[in-house]
């Protein structure tokens, strides 16, 4: 078996030595769709809620809003200067690797493969189950583990997509962005027609009852970057794009802008049309909305928020199993996971590690909860993706920078990112702490399977079988 897989692999290999090379497939058009099929997925259909929650005031969950796009396009700027400098696909495992060594650069993929990739695809497929059945409880409360046996089918359908073919995955793209900003156009017409017809209450005393305390308004911006989450998403496939220092940067300029405008002026419409109570009694707030405002063709809402968090979900598979294949390529994740599907050229092994674990999350249907848990550890390491660029412009000064941002943003955003990440602490001890912990216990993983290098010949062989065997069980070769 392995035999047949090296001899169907050299053919299939330029450099003819059985081994694969990663092609580069995406161009402009499927880097603006990457990064919007990411951004625009679920988060905007559910974070309003957890915004104002914080927030407490419906002029300041705005405010929130609007910042995260700013600080977006900011992070996106510094992202740009990042991917030019190190064109490498694993996004921020790739530039911490480069500025501080292995033990932190495996922390990042300890925690992104254990954490807020999982999380974030649990999140996701949960957002395309309520939506899914919504229509079916209009008035009662949907019961949990089907909401949760519906995402679960959602991950395995599309884990098996990507396995199968990276470009029936690219092609998707283009038809769930199309669903998605049909979704959010609508709720925006229909909310700025209510607005003309004089319905606009919840922005009188817009920011009556709004929070003071620093640690909840640092929060409130969690569920808006969930919301945004993606604009750093394509560097993990920058070895995959055309023309990266052309199309990467084009990429981000032509999606943050259009996505921080639909975001602010989706939530103006949500809030004329909905209260603040209505809001936060809603658990599907779009569904909500179309009920009072479209009457017989609500049905059309849910259906679309479904597809849109389905092209969310699937995108985001497809980007974040980067992560373990490049970590696994540079002897940072154990086995098998540095194999790449012979055939299709897509990190398989990966794809079904990382979909697996994305089922272990769905023990919870507590989206919130999720959202807080994985965007603290997220955040963390885009503190310190940034604290790397400010260290290798001060370490290599004369380094090639394609793309070279004004020495202000990356420090701006810096402190800002320092803010979000510290002051949450006594807010949400809990989702912290526990972000925390399992980071740490990526230090020991670290110090067995990547640091001793001596490992005794019976370890040896077991790491060995289970390649062997993971080769096998995927037709996988080693990327060239």
């Amino acid at each position: 078996m392995g035999e047949e897989v090296a001899r169907r692999g050299s053919g299939s290999s330029s450099a003819g030595d059985g081994h694969v090379k990663l092609k580069k497939e995406l161009g402009l058009l499927e880097g603006v769709a990457v990064i919007l099929g990411i951004i625009i997925g679920s988060g905007i259909f559910i974070s309003p809620k957890g915004v104002l929650v914080e927030c407490g005031s419906v002029g300041m969950s705005l405010v929130v809003w609007s910042l995260c796009g700013l600080l977006s396009m900011i992070g996106a700027l510094c992202y740009a200067e990042l991917g030019t400098t190190i064109p490498k696909s694993g996004g921020d495992y790739a530039y911490i690797l480069e500025a501080f060594g292995p033990l932190p650069a495996f922390l990042f993929l300890w925690d992104a493969n254990l954490i807020f990739v999982p999380t974030t695809n649990a999140i996701m497929g949960l957002t395309f189950g309520n939506y899914v059945l919504q229509p079916f409880f209009p008035n009662c409360d949907i019961n949990s583990y089907a909401v949760r046996l519906l995402a679960a089918a959602a991950i395995c359908i599309l884990t098996f997509i990507n396995c199968y073919n990276v470009k029936v995955t690219t092609r998707l793209q283009n038809l769930f962005m199309v669903t998605k900003l049909l979704a959010l156009v609508l709720v925006i017409v229909v909310g700025l027609v209510v607005l003309c017809m004089g319905n606009g209450q919840s922005f009188s005393n817009a920011f009556d009852g709004m929070s003071t305390d620093p640690g909840q308004i640092a929060v409130s911006f969690y569920s808006g970057i969930f919301s945004y989450a993606g604009w750093n998403y394509l560097n993990f496939m920058t070895e995959e794009l055309k023309d990266p220092y052309r199309n990467l940067p084009r990429s981000i300029y032509l999606s943050l802008p259009l996505v921080t405008c639909i975001y602010v002026l989706a939530n103006v419409a949500y809030l004329v049309v909905l209260s603040p109570y209505e809001m936060l009694a809603s658990d599907a707030i779009a569904v909500t909305f179309a009920n009072k405002t479209l009457g017989v063709m609500a049905w059309v809402m849910p259906l679309f928020v479904a597809f849109s968090a389905f092209g969310g979900l699937s995108v985001h598979i497809m980007t974040s199993s980067r992560l373990c294949f490049v970590g696994a390529r540079n002897g940072h994740f154990p086995g098998a996971l540095a194999l790449i599907s012979q055939k299709y050229i897509t990190p398989t092994p990966s794809l079904v590690f990382l979909g697996l674990l994305s089922l272990v999350y769905l023990c919870t249907s507590d989206i919130f909860a999720l959202i807080n848990y994985a965007s603290f550890i997220e955040s963390s390491f885009i503190l310190c993706s940034i604290s790397g660029l400010l260290y290798l412009r001060w370490k290599e000064p004369a380094r090639e920078r394609p793309i070279r941002v004004n020495i202000v943003i990356p420090i701006l955003f810096l402190m800002i990112c320092g803010f979000l990440v510290f002051m949450p602490l006594y807010v949400k001890p809990i989702e912290v702490g526990m972000g925390i912990l399992i980071t740490f216990t990526g230090v020991p993983a670290y110090l067995v399977f990547v640091y001793w290098k001596n490992k005794p010949q019976w370890a040896l062989r077991v790491i060995d079988n289970f390649n062997r065997f993971t080769q096998k069980l995927f037709l996988a070769l080693k990327e060239d």
